[in-house]
């Protein structure tokens, strides 16, 4: 069996696909995506394919180490984004080549069941009580939502009092049977997280996200050792080498997201990385049913998995397309109890509907991240 053609498809309401063909007739999808930077990353999938064309589909491994490291110039969000799509499409072929699903062929299946938890609140949250409701009353026994907008270097005492009635809003919606996360998104400096966490810290939320940018991974320690709830964070992070910092700072939960940081191939490694530091997995997936499908994946057949992020009804979307838009059944998707059960469909365990990709890719989009400022015109983190 070879490799015999490779497409990618933008589509609402910013994802990047991508289908790999062999000269058998299998088929395998992919989502090589950075958001925001579709674009670029499809030029990178394409000269990518140039190795893949004629290649045996089966040989996964091999050829995550020659996508990755073939090139004297390595790593960063766009190579291991294209990279990550194609490892996806090259287990989803695998996967029906063997006729079993991508967590058999990890070593088969730990949990009956994974964990799923929903958005509320937006990019600049408010009123959060009545989202989280909604949430609650569809049967989700966890939410997140970003802790602010944007936020001073050294956050007012208006700042931090208005995050905290964020969390206590949720938490009383909440209950204590259900859990919250706290995504700070790379909006807050280390001093003003310290000043933050302790003050949210007696509503227990399930774990603050992203509290500093991945570029101040040395400060990690002295927040993780101040802060009372658990650290998460990686979802900038693109390989295990970049993890390392992270744990051994003592991060209690890992987000690498499957269309960024090498795939299935390379999160596995990270799962795996994780566990004798005690850190569990939370995989990041803000995308489409191709990454949540490949993220599933990982969820079913890594032992130290915690929650798995999604997208259905996310702000991003604006209203338009969605994650089911794309997808012949959704079934797997179904959410029981805030669960989705272990999917046994070869492959990804997904029927991507091949005319709605096509027919949206003729749409196409040109999504781009807002840009921020202070009140004194100065940049602002997103």
């Amino acid at each position: 069996m070879k490799i015999s053609r490779i497409e990618t498809f933008l589509v609402p309401p910013r994802w990047l696909f991508c289908r790999v063909e062999t000269d058998e007739g299998l088929i395998g999808w992919g989502e090589p995506v950075v958001e925001g930077r579709a674009e670029v990353v499809r030029s990178a999938v394409e000269v990518l394919s140039e190795y893949l064309i004629g290649e045996d589909p089966l040989r996964i491994e091999q050829h995550w180490q020659v996508l990755t490291k073939g090139g004297f110039y390595r790593g960063g969000p766009v190579l291991s984004s294209a990279v990550a799509g194609l490892d996806q499409a090259l287990w989803d072929i695998a996967g029906q080549a063997y006729g079993a699903p991508v967590h058999a062929l990890l070593g088969g299946p730990v949990r009956d069941r994974v964990r799923v938890y929903s958005w509320v609140g937006g990019d600049d949250p408010n009123e959060v009580a009545e989202g989280i409701a909604a949430q609650v009353e569809a049967g989700m026994t966890a939410v997140k939502m970003n802790a602010s907008g944007q936020l001073s270097a050294i956050p007012t005492a208006a700042e931090v009092a208005a995050v905290v009635r964020r969390v206590a809003a949720a938490r009383e919606v909440l209950g204590d049977g259900r859990d919250v996360a706290i995504d700070f998104h790379g909006r807050a400096t280390a001093a003003g997280v310290r000043r933050i966490l302790p003050e949210i810290a007696p509503f227990h939320p399930l774990f603050v996200e992203e509290p500093l940018l991945p570029e101040q991974a040395h400060l990690l320690h002295d927040v993780v050792t101040a802060s009372p709830v658990p650290v998460a964070t990686g979802e900038r992070l693109f390989g295990r080498a970049e993890f390392r910092t992270p744990l051994q700072a003592g991060v209690a939960v890992l987000q690498p997201d499957l269309s960024h940081a090498g795939g299935i191939s390379e999160v596995r490694r990270i799962g795996a990385m994780a566990e004798p530091y005690g850190a569990v997995l939370a995989p990041h997936c803000p995308l489409g049913p191709i990454a949540l499908a490949a993220s599933l994946q990982i969820a079913f057949s890594t032992p130290n998995f915690l929650i798995q992020e999604q997208s259905i009804g996310m702000h991003y979307h604006g209203g338009g397309a969605e994650l089911l838009d794309y997808v012949v059944d959704p079934e797997p998707f179904r959410f029981v109890d805030g669960h989705i059960r272990r999917p046994e469909a070869p492959g990804l365990g997904i029927t991507v509907d091949e005319a709605a990709v096509r027919a949206a890719a003729r749409e196409g989009h040109a999504w781009r991240n807002p840009i921020w400022r202070h009140d004194d015109g100065s940049f602002a983190e997103w």
